[in-house]
């Protein structure tokens, strides 16, 4: 026997709380039959959400979501005193992490995973995944500020000067830039250096995973495709990695 919201949510269908939702809505069906919150099912039931199957997750199935992170969540596995991490907060069923940061005070795209393999090859530094954000400043800025994003700047707190980058205007406060490498906090160390804050920093896109209309808070399904595509990129970048590395004979 499984609680319906559980089944649900290990289908990878939604989290427990929304199957709960949908299940109240009347959206959910066990056998033919309107289900109910908190009920209970047994092998060989069926499930639907408005009348298609739900099926019990394959095992050692992939599971990646697409998470669109609230400001204020913290990205960490350890609870938080007086803070709410992304563990908690999503509250799914299955051991999942993060694949790449978002410090509290920016939202937007956050990839979580059961592949630790995935995560791993992601996180590499020497790697070019491009990373898609939009930025709200504190106050306009000129172009040649934009132009001096895009070249690159010296974060004088790291030691490092940052990669080129591709930065366009989306408005008199508001920019939008794509990195290639993930320093700690790096356009918010950019913008300071440069003399701007940080309002607002979202996260729109992961190498070929976009947010879309996802609304805060919430999480879909990587997609199957996606999840390919991502790794047919991953190799590609290994495997230009290799060949700078050869040289010149």
């Amino acid at each position: 026997m499984m609680r319906l919201n559980k089944y649900m949510s290990e289908a990878g269908i939604c989290s427990r709380r929304e199957a709960d939702r949908l299940i109240e809505a009347g959206r959910v069906k066990v056998d033919q039959e309107t289900a109910q919150v908190g009920m209970q099912i047994e092998e060989g039931q069926t499930v639907t959400l408005d009348g298609k199957p739900v099926q019990a997750e394959k095992k050692n199935h992939t599971i990646m979501l697409a998470v669109n992170k609230p400001r204020g969540i913290v990205c960490s596995e350890v609870s938080q005193r007086e803070e709410q991490n992304i563990i908690e907060f999503l509250n799914y069923p299955k051991r999942i992490t993060y694949a790449g940061r978002l410090d509290k005070d920016s939202e937007g795209l956050l990839l979580m995973t059961n592949r630790g393999d995935i995560i791993n090859r992601m996180m590499k530094a020497s790697h070019y995944h491009e990373k898609e954000y939009e930025v709200v400043t504190d106050r306009p800025f000129t172009d040649r500020f934009l132009k001096d994003m895009a070249a690159g700047v010296e974060l004088k707190e790291l030691g490092v000067t940052t990669r080129p980058c591709e930065v366009e205007r989306l408005g008199k406060k508001k920019f939008r830039i794509i990195l290639t490498q993930g320093l700690n906090r790096q356009i918010r160390r950019m913008c300071k250096e440069l003399g701007f804050h940080v309002q607002e920093l979202k996260r729109m896109r992961i190498m070929n995973i976009r947010l879309g209309h996802l609304k805060t808070g919430a999480w879909r399904n990587v997609t199957e495709e996606e999840i390919r595509e991502l790794m047919e990129l991953l190799e590609q970048e290994e495997e230009a990695i290799k060949d700078m590395g050869k040289g010149e004979p």
